[in-house]
């Protein structure tokens, strides 16, 4: 029970990587505010936590607005009188060529998969600087690093996390807030499944394990970095979960 009692928000948690880092805390012993903007699979989700033990409630929430990107932290406010973890996981994928990206897709990426962390955060950081105790943890890319051909807009965006995230262990870490990053490589959840097939087939033949990765394999890191004492001494970190496809 390695995060017996902690107060814990995830956004995007009713699919995917969120689902199974939300279901992996749960066994832990975490009471969990979970949010999507998908009601159906926000409640699925709820349940299954439920079913583990865990005290579980869900908020539907489009983190692409302002008042969505905050209503997980709010709500676990509400809830659990404060927050001890920040997952966040939330984001979008779409596929296009450079000269074929509109303003309008470049801005509601840069919403959804940046602009989201930055607003969860900010909201949560007062309460876990007063009580000197903090975790958050968030959900990029290796195309944050490497950068993708057809994604350029995502690649920016998730390059824009993990910077966000070092400048801000930076600030708070002597506060006892610990901010890290996880960038998995392709991983098989639905944010993937929207991406053209001849893609997906030759980006598994290029990857050193040959395979993509399954989101449980990902919810591990989430809870090492969560958890006491295996994450004490994790500060601006990018930890890669990428099936050999990045090797810093």
């Amino acid at each position: 029970m390695q995060l017996e009692q902690k107060r814990v928000a995830i956004s995007g948690a009713g699919s995917g990587i969120g689902a199974a880092i939300a279901l992996l805390f749960a066994r832990e012993g975490a009471r969990l505010l979970l949010s999507d903007r998908n009601a159906e699979t926000l409640q699925r989700q709820v349940s299954a936590c439920r079913e583990q033990g865990a005290e579980c409630y869900g908020v539907v929430a489009d983190v692409a607005e302002v008042a969505g990107a905050r209503a997980g932290v709010d709500a676990c406010v509400a809830r659990f009188g404060g927050i001890d973890v920040l997952v966040n996981n939330a984001g979008m994928l779409s596929q296009a060529r450079c000269e074929e990206i509109t303003l309008a897709m470049w801005d509601q990426m840069l919403a959804v998969d940046l602009r989201s962390v930055f607003l969860a955060s900010q909201r949560a950081l007062p309460l876990m600087r007063q009580q000197r105790w903090g975790r958050i943890i968030n959900i990029a890319s290796q195309l944050g690093i490497k950068g993708g051909a057809e994604l350029c807009h995502y690649a920016a965006a998730k390059a824009g996390v993990i910077g966000f995230t070092k400048s801000l262990a930076l600030e708070v870490s002597a506060d006892n807030v610990l901010v890290n990053a996880i960038a998995p490589g392709p991983v098989a959840t639905p944010l993937i499944d929207g991406l053209n097939p001849q893609w997906q087939r030759a980006k598994a033949a290029e990857l050193p394990l040959g395979r993509f990765g399954l989101a449980e394999e990902v919810a591990p890191v989430a809870l090492l970095l969560a958890s006491e004492p295996g994450g004490n001494l994790f500060a601006g970190q990018t930890l890669g979960p990428n099936s050999g496809d990045v090797m810093p």
